[in-house]
């Protein structure tokens, strides 16, 4: 019953949050001074005169003031419209749809890369605390969280693509192939982050008190280190991944443009530079709810892997 009233409280405070958000950010595109019909005309390389910009712009609903703007948009929204793109033409829903397949995909894949790399890698370098393996996994550590995502892709891009032809250079399609060079590419910076995270957190299991005793009653260290210690960071565990869903699902903009992966981060992008503002205003929906549900699904798994945590409003 509580967990019913709990989730309801969470949707219902969804509202205003999605509300206030997509507001700031129609207004912050207004503030950067430009609109669609300018950055067309620019991409176009075409000189309109000043008739045809004011015509364009009415055309779109541009002439008419933010807050009607808003409104319009809003109204819209509600009843389940996101409207027309300014660029394309086609429905804004129908187009940021055929985009999350692939997004969808390269999140899956990326994951279960960091997941691969930063748990095994965490935990041995825990066991194995300052000799030659632990010194070695943290300057690797080092090394790919000082590398700059960009220059990860080219590299990669150079070695399995251009020197021995293991993937395709870009994208063609959607398809594990197509996906493996984007994904290694982010699972490698996340998992140079999150083993170190992985490592500090089993560090810190192995100083409590029950695996002193654990070790004194003669219980191999294997059985405590994969029936007590990892249960116990499995919290610390589902932090790193959630954080890395919520990230992966807003799409990665800077990755995706250069391997061509047509996902919605190179929409948003794209969006971004040609001032469409309702493909901008649904991926900040989709942003939104995204954390918010992220967020929920995370307190829920706090509170079913370790029965000591509450969630907010539950008595003892």
């Amino acid at each position: 019953m509580f967990l019913r009233t709990y989730l309801l409280k969470r949707l219902l405070l969804l509202i205003p949050m999605v509300l206030g958000i997509t507001f700031l950010s129609f207004a912050m595109m207004r503030v950067a001074g430009s609109d669609a019909v300018l950055q067309q005309a620019d991409a176009a390389g075409l000189a309109l005169s000043q008739e045809v910009l004011e015509a364009q712009r009415a055309e779109l609903g541009l002439d008419q003031p933010f807050l009607v703007q808003y409104g319009r948009w809003l109204g819209g929204f509600l009843t389940g419209d996101l409207g027309v793109s300014y660029v394309s033409g086609q429905d804004v829903f129908s187009t940021f749809v055929s985009k999350l397949p692939a997004t969808l995909l390269l999140t899956g894949v990326s994951v279960l890369l960091t997941a691969a790399i930063s748990i095994p890698l965490g935990i041995l370098s825990a066991v194995r605390q300052n000799r030659f393996t632990d010194y070695l996994i943290r300057l690797c550590s080092f090394v790919g969280n000082s590398l700059p995502n960009f220059f990860v892709a080219l590299l990669l891009m150079y070695l399995l693509s251009v020197r021995f032809s293991v993937f395709p250079v870009i994208s063609q399609g959607i398809g594990w192939k197509s996906a493996a060079l984007p994904a290694l590419t982010l699972s490698i910076a996340m998992s140079a982050k999150y083993l170190r995270q992985v490592r500090a957190a089993v560090l810190n299991e192995l100083g409590q008190e029950y695996v002193i005793g654990e070790k004194t009653r003669g219980i191999r260290f294997s059985a405590t280190l994969w029936k007590s210690v990892l249960r116990s960071c499995l919290v610390t565990l589902v932090t790193l991944l959630a954080l890395s869903v919520g990230s992966l699902l807003g799409g990665t903009a800077v990755v995706e443009s250069i391997f061509m992966w047509d996902g919605v981060g190179k929409l948003a992008v794209d969006s971004i530079n040609m001032r469409d503002y309702p493909m901008i205003q649904a991926y900040v929906v989709w942003m939104a709810v995204i954390y918010a549900a992220i967020n929920l699904v995370t307190d829920i798994l706090y509170r079913v892997l370790d029965p000591r945590i509450r969630l907010e409003g539950e008595t003892p």
